[in-house]
């Protein structure tokens, strides 16, 4: 078992402000005080956006009392509980209760765990915790927050697992009402979960992964398991020896908890959008993009009302502010007004109904929770450099967002096919038609590829020396030897191409680990981490050494994975299973 590591933009659609914001990492992960300032030392305003440097140490600030602390632990004890949590996790808990503070990630539930990105980031708020807690004998616990009030059931309704040649996407089919945007995490699987975890058995190969899968999924005293408790009780499972605290804070508990932030929303939602319309001019004019479009009117809460004659169905409605300084849910014949009078009576009554979106819920969760940092991808790096904006306003203070371990899992076959063919993580970057020319061309005969690389070396020259001698003569006359050069060097790429695909032709085989290749690492073409299934690879493990089902996984994968994030690295992990 080995690692490679490489940098992040090795990666495809690697945005210029994530990139910066790594850079801005990379540069201070080793200096002592790297506190935040206005426009930063090096007149970057990105650490004034995100808090502190995302690597090092700079972003553990002192703890800070929580108000809340011994209600917060009743409620997570509770969904403890419920899902299964072991002791770990209970003693985590406990330690909240007594003031330790959280280093926090989350995500949407996902059918059967969502994708592997899931199991990153959750085994890299544990490295971080247990980082923090080291270095300033404050304790830290990791907590996973579930994107329940999501209503995206596309997105979740889904699971990437690999057949022999193809990426087969299992569902469940969850009806979808039109016009109803229904929670996510409320939706149950109905009868079709037994036939899918028979499915996703068969393309797993029966690895004992699929026991605990079938633990978590199963129905629980006559009830259908929804997303989010299927969903819960694997990551607790999975997490169990490393205490993962595993939250869904759609409940009024949570809410009740959140409810400040969710009041200032409603009664300083001008000063909020005012603020949130400067912060994307100023990224724009830094040369960034915002990763949330705001436009005037647009509110950062939504209304989670009961569908009249659907008792239990709940539609989330987006609330969009008046010019008048009423507000409206819905749209068309079914659009409701409201007064502020009566969302601050809805927040009082039932605050599980108010629900922050995506710029507003990292500061509505650290409301809830004492964070000192959150574990994010990407495109969640990219809120929060809008969301600092509602920070400072709401809690008078930015929690820092630290990058999750990025990372592409290499399982022993096909580790065995990339070292026969001399292929690196970059190489398999591609189609698999682009790697098969390139193993071909790596397995011509070495004179083959001895004249073909000679006859290139002369043709260069004499055409470099043609193009001097006749653009020299006439500008004009260069322009088009210009021109007839490049034709003619095109050609001599071209009989390369055709001398490779004469070996791909001969050579069966090549074809075959190419598509083998590409499939398990850039599955159709995207980076692994963002398609496959956590539970995938966890299978890929138990099949290559050996394990048990879980609860904790002990020394398997999940505790690899732990370890590669405590690295610290910002780029991409070529991990071999």
């Amino acid at each position: 078992m080995s690692t490679e590591r490489y940098p992040l933009t090795l990666l495809p659609h690697t945005t210029k402000l994530f990139r910066d914001y790594l850079a801005l990492g990379e540069s201070a992960a080793h200096v002592a005080d790297q506190s935040a300032t206005v426009g930063g030392r090096d007149g970057s305003p990105l650490r004034a956006w995100y808090g502190a440097a995302p690597l090092g140490s700079a972003w553990i600030q002192p703890p800070a009392a929580h108000a809340n602390a011994a209600a917060l632990a009743d409620a997570l004890e509770r969904q403890g509980v419920a899902f299964g949590a072991g002791p770990a996790t209970h003693a985590n808990i406990a330690k909240l209760r007594d003031g330790a503070r959280a280093v926090v990630t989350g995500q949407q539930v996902g059918l059967f765990g969502g994708p592997l990105l899931t199991l990153l980031k959750a085994a890299t708020a544990v490295a971080r915790a247990t980082q923090a807690t080291a270095e300033t004998g404050v304790e830290h616990v990791p907590i996973f927050w579930l994107a329940t009030e999501d209503h995206d059931i596309e997105e979740v309704d889904q699971v990437a697992l690999l057949s022999a040649t193809a990426v087969e996407t299992l569902r469940t089919g969850a009806a979808r009402s039109p016009g109803i945007a229904m929670p996510v995490g409320d939706i149950a699987m109905q009868g079709t979960i037994g036939g899918l975890l028979d499915q996703a058995s068969e393309l797993l190969h029966h690895a004992p992964i699929c026991e605990l899968l079938r633990a978590c999924y199963a129905p629980r005293t006559g009830d259908a398991p929804t997303f989010a408790s299927g969903f819960a009780r694997l990551m607790t499972q999975l997490f169990a020896s490393h205490g993962l605290i595993v939250m869904d804070a759609a409940g009024r508990e949570f809410h009740a908890l959140g409810a400040s932030t969710l009041r200032f929303a409603i009664e300083r939602a001008g000063e909020l959008e005012a603020a949130l319309l400067a912060r994307s001019a100023e990224l724009e004019a830094a040369g960034y993009h915002a990763q949330v479009l705001v436009k005037p009117g647009a509110s950062l809460l939504f209304l989670v009302s009961e569908v009249e004659g659907n008792p239990g169905m709940k539609n989330r409605q987006a609330l969009q502010r008046l010019a008048d300084g009423s507000w409206r849910s819905g749209a068309g014949s079914a659009a409701k007004s409201h007064t502020t009078a009566e969302l601050l009576a809805v927040l009082d009554e039932a605050p599980e109904r108010l629900s922050p979106n995506a710029l507003l819920r990292p500061v509505f969760q650290d409301t809830v929770l004492p964070t000192t940092a959150y574990i994010g991808g990407p495109a969640e790096v990219a809120y929060f450099a809008q969301s600092a904006a509602l920070y400072q306003r709401v809690l008078g203070r930015i929690t820092p967002v630290l990058p999750r371990l990025s990372a592409t899992l290499i399982e022993p076959p096909i580790g065995a096919a990339m070292a026969q063919h001399e292929v690196a993580l970059p190489d398999a970057m591609r189609s698999a038609d682009d790697l098969a020319q390139l193993l071909a061309a790596r397995a011509m005969p070495v004179e083959a590829k001895r004249r073909l690389a000679a006859a290139s070396d002369v043709l260069d020259e004499a055409l470099a020396a043609a193009q001097s001698y006749l653009g020299g003569l006439d500008e004009g006359l260069g322009r088009s030897a210009e021109v007839s050069a490049s034709k003619m060097r095109y050609q001599m790429g071209r009989l390369r191409r055709m001398a490779a695909t004469y070996e791909l032709q001969r050579e069966a085989s090549l074809r075959k680990h190419a598509e083998a290749i590409t499939l398990h690492l850039f599955p159709n073409a995207h980076p692994q981490e963002r398609v496959l299934a956590g539970v995938w690879f966890l299978a890929a493990w138990q099949s290559a050494h050996g394990g048990s089902p879980g609860p904790a996984m002990d020394g398997g994968l999940i505790a690899r994975l732990v370890e590669e994030a405590a690295s610290q690295s910002a780029g991409h992990h070529a991990i071999r299973l």
